[in-house]
């Protein structure tokens, strides 16, 4: 089932997500219904808080649309480890509508999460896959990518936004 994506500013995009304690049907119907919303989207990553949900979950799929779907669903994830090396990534974000920025991160990340499962996972990323996992963990901290942009930059997008949310409730 899709799910409407909220739009910033918004005040659940800036709140922490809680921990997901355990595994149950209900957060595993969740996590399907995340990357369904994703794919129609269509984007590359969706974390909970962006859907309403203040649960530590994120579903990402980086792998392209010459490849076969890699849908990876996180519970809890965390970088442990991050790269000194940093690349530069033109980010978009379905809470911010066509908007677009360069954002430097690290290149590389270790990851650990647990899947669906409630398995217990670990993997390096590297290249989109490494901005993609920081993106949607960036969102369940309560952190925007526009947050790492200069402040008119930030204001000027923000301002954007207001004004399609007011186009669409009139709509």
């Amino acid at each position: 089932m899709k799910r409407p994506i909220l739009i910033h500013p918004d005040p659940r995009l800036k709140k922490v997500a809680a921990p997901v304690a355990d595994l149950s049907d209900e957060l595993r119907k969740l996590s399907r219904d995340m990357l369904e919303t994703m794919y129609d989207a269509p984007g590359i990553g969706l974390a909970a808080p962006q859907i309403g949900v203040m649960d530590r979950l994120i579903v990402l799929d980086c792998a392209g649309e010459e490849a076969p779907p890699a849908p990876l669903v996180m519970f809890n994830p965390e970088v442990i480890l991050s790269s000194d090396d940093k690349n530069t990534h033109e980010e978009g974000c379905l809470s911010i509508p066509d908007q677009f920025a360069d954002v430097t991160r690290p290149a590389e990340v270790r990851v650990a999460w647990v899947d669906a499962n409630g398995n217990p996972q670990e993997k390096e990323f590297d290249g989109l896959w490494a901005t993609c996992v920081q993106h949607e963990i960036d969102h369940l901290n309560g952190k925007l990518f526009i947050d790492y942009l200069k402040p008119l930059k930030r204001q000027m997008i923000t301002r954007k936004m207001q004004k399609l949310k007011r186009e669409l409730a009139r709509a």
